[in-house]
């Protein structure tokens, strides 16, 4: 046996999921402020872009992924048992795709002294309360049998934490991601977990380059506070968005539900996603109603009522992430 094939036959199950394809790929970074450090002059908190397109691109607006918090674009492009993701499956619809690590997540380097101080390391009980909830019906998460899992290994393996400051994480995620669109042009926004205020933000930045969200159980309910000033203080965002009226305190926000306009959305298609099993079911409705009073047309998607049962918080890397990516990529569709 020569090495070529023994290399072959020692990853089969791998090469039966991943099919050859013809795709372009390649990367960039979105680079950060150049600032003062210890050793002379850094980069703070750059951001790190892939990107991939099918032989023929026949879609007209390129998707931009952004995973949730202490995740990186891995939450993309493969699941914990080892099969193509939600990137493969967009890529083959036709679409270019842009994939981002938000500054300080995966490749995006974070050093305390240049991009602040880290939040905790995401431990397995964490993980466990987010992706592994024990509510009837969540049948398609592979992690389930708890700490020594190796399918819950893998899933953790590509975590790492969330900066403490979550209000300047959101705002270095807003520049970046419209500094992205600033380059490629108009592209619709696919956001998850705590990547989903980066949606809302961009499109307050760059209105006219954000063509729609999909926002994938997105951060919430509106006001939330997670820690002790950690709170989402704008309604859906920590870091400040644009209101109209304009507001001299996040306070009168949720003082007048409703009162209060966000131009960005406005004339944006949003579409609010949530596995009929994963606990931000309760909520998500309520970021949708604030959408509504905020002048956004945002619609509302439960994947079981679409016909794809059992799904928790992460459907993209679950047992049954090919048929549930499909009720989204028909709503991509469906609005151009």
């Amino acid at each position: 046996m020569t090495a070529v094939t023994a290399t072959a036959a020692a990853l089969p199950e791998q090469f039966a999921h991943y099919p050859l394809r013809t795709v372009r790929r390649g990367h960039f970074w979105i680079a950060g402020e150049r600032i003062e450090g210890e050793t002379g002059t850094v980069q703070r908190a750059p951001m790190y872009v892939e990107w991939e397109a099918p032989a023929e691109i026949t879609r007209p607006y390129p998707l931009v992924l952004v995973h949730g918090g202490g995740g990186q674009l891995t939450d993309w492009t493969g699941t914990p048992d080892g099969r193509p993701g939600w990137s493969d499956r967009f890529v083959d619809d036709g679409y270019l795709v842009y994939r981002v690590d938000r500054p300080a997540h995966g490749r995006s380097w974070a050093h305390p002294e240049v991009a602040g101080a880290p939040g905790p390391q995401f431990s397995y009980e964490m993980a466990m309360g987010l992706f592994d909830t024990p509510i009837p019906g969540h049948d398609q998460a592979p992690w389930g049998g708890g700490i020594g899992d190796p399918m819950l290994d893998q899933l953790i393996a590509s975590m790492g934490f969330l900066p403490a400051d979550l209000a300047e994480s959101q705002r270095l995620d807003q520049d970046r991601v419209a500094r992205l669109l600033d380059r490629i042009g108009p592209a619709i926004l696919v956001t998850h977990s705590a990547g989903g205020p980066t949606g809302w933000l961009a499109a307050d930045a760059r209105h006219d380059l954000v063509r729609a969200i999909v926002a994938i159980e997105p951060m919430g309910p509106p006001f939330f506070e997670f820690a002790p000033g950690v709170r989402l203080d704008w309604g859906l965002a920590a870091a400040p968005l644009a209101y109209d009226p304009p507001v001299a305190s996040p306070a009168e926000l949720e003082a007048a539900p409703g009162a209060h306009r966000l131009p960005g959305l406005e004339g944006i298609p949003v579409v609010v996603v949530v596995g009929d099993t994963s606990p931000f079911t309760s909520w998500a409705p309520q970021v949708v109603e604030y959408l509504h009073g905020a002048g956004s047309d945002a619609e509302f998607m439960n994947l079981g009522e679409a016909g794809v049962p059992g799904n928790g918080h992460a459907m993209m890397l679950e047992a049954n992430s090919d048929a549930a990516i499909v009720p989204i990529l028909d709503w991509i569709a469906r609005i151009g």
